[in-house]
């Protein structure tokens, strides 16, 4: 530590430490007077405002004991949140405060904290004390009374009485003083705010981590939900999709070979007819059931990647499709399915939907997170309504722990941005 730090550092310790007495002993005096008064007059309730302004003022001091306190650690005491009222009314305000756990630990620091501010004021103020004086003992020694009458602790302890034994063990004393200040300072401001820190942020700090791990909580319940809801979306149109295709078709294929069997034996040529549009059938059919096998795990995505499978989407597409997609290494299975759907959805609802002229897919990575961009130029309008595609779609990226906007103002086409953790 160089000399400048030093100094300032035993400087700020100093006056933390020193300021610290006076206004322990005001926090003192106003807590225990506003509050005993406002528990003996809460018989009439009048004592309820009055010990609302008490937390309310005991808060005053614990802000500002908290600005003290960084300074002194380096760094800032995190901050507290008092609980609020919820709703109006005057009682109801005046009462929150006496159910928040921080208004009472204020308060029960500002009644405690001239201990802790006394030993620490009494030490540091003797110890600066005996520094200087002793230090500081051939400046003033002039003064002392030399009568035959007056001896020194040299003296006293037997090692004579002369001038210079006295500066010299006074200098010693004075030395070892000042060479022990800075640890002994720092030290009672330490003791100062290790006190604050425990009433005025560790439950603070408490409270905060309940509330990120009921948020993550939560946070996870939604994205099961969203799997939940976005797994049944999926299996729904699947179902759709396969009553509406391939199931007719194979209907229709086995009507034909019958007919076709039937015929055999009477017209030959119609039935080698009826055959041969079976088979075209059965062609469709194959068609049709690779196309939805594409939708549930698309081989070129496993295969080749996000950017492979994302090309082969966007020149399926019916709409001019720019794709920007540079330097997408391969990511989590599930990411890339997440994105790849997203992306294959949202190009089907431009082609069914949009009237649009123009797309434009953007993709890349940034800062941990997969970013998707999918524009067009089209009529817009779209929104996110339950049961519709952009509700699945925005459950699979949920369920992801991704997030899911859309911007569809009417006649300025749609803008869907998607963020998916990697």
């Amino acid at each position: 530590m160089n000399a400048g730090r030093f100094f300032r550092r035993l400087g700020l310790d100093t006056q933390y430490v020193l300021v610290g007495f006076p206004l322990g002993l005001i926090a003192v005096v106003l807590s225990m007077a506003l509050f005993w008064a406002g528990v003996g007059l809460a018989v009439v309730w009048v004592g309820v405002p009055l010990l609302a302004v008490t937390f309310f003022a005991m808060r005053g001091l614990a802000i500002m004991e908290r600005a003290r306190v960084g300074p002194v650690l380096g760094h800032r005491l995190p901050h507290v949140a008092y609980k609020r009222a919820t709703g109006g009314g005057f009682w109801r305000r005046a009462v929150t405060p006496l159910t928040d756990g921080q208004s009472w630990l204020d308060l029960l620091h500002a009644m405690f904290r001239f201990i802790p501010a006394t030993i620490a004021f009494s030490v540091v103020l003797t110890w600066w004390t005996v520094a200087i004086a002793g230090l500081a003992t051939p400046l003033y020694d002039w003064a002392i009374t030399n009568s035959p009458d007056s001896h020194g602790l040299p003296y006293l302890l037997g090692l004579g009485d002369s001038i210079a034994m006295r500066w010299a063990f006074n200098i010693a004393i004075g030395l070892f003083f000042a060479l022990t200040l800075y640890p002994v300072v720092r030290g009672m401001a330490l003791l100062n705010t290790a006190f604050a820190q425990l009433l005025l942020s560790r439950f603070g700090e408490l409270r905060e981590q309940v509330a990120q791990a009921e948020l993550a909580r939560d946070t996870a319940r939604a994205q099961k939900d969203a799997a939940v809801s976005a797994e049944a979306v999926a299996l729904r149109r699947l179902e759709r999709d396969i009553h509406d295709g391939p199931q007719q078709r194979l209907i229709r294929l086995a009507m034909d070979l019958g007919r076709a069997e039937q015929q055999f034996a009477q017209d030959p040529e119609a039935a080698r007819a009826t055959v041969t549009e079976a088979l075209t059938q059965t062609r469709e059919t194959l068609d049709e059931l690779r196309a939805l096998s594409r939708g549930i795990a698309p081989p070129i995505l496993v295969d080749r990647g996000l950017t492979a499978a994302l090309t082969a989407v966007a020149g399926r597409c019916t709409v001019p499709v720019e794709l920007v997609a540079p330097g997408i290494e391969r990511l989590d299975p599930a990411v890339e399915s997440a994105a790849y759907f997203v992306v294959a959805e949202s190009l089907t609802n431009v082609a069914k939907h949009s009237q649009a002229t123009a797309a434009r897919v953007t993709v890349r990575q940034s800062a941990g997170r997969l970013l998707i961009e999918i524009l067009d130029d089209g009529v817009g309008g779209a929104a996110i309504d339950k049961g519709h595609g952009l509700a699945g779609l925005e459950d699979r990226v949920r369920a992801a722990g991704g997030e899911f906007d859309v911007f569809s103002a009417a006649g300025e086409g749609t803008a869907i941005r998607v963020a998916l953790p990697v």
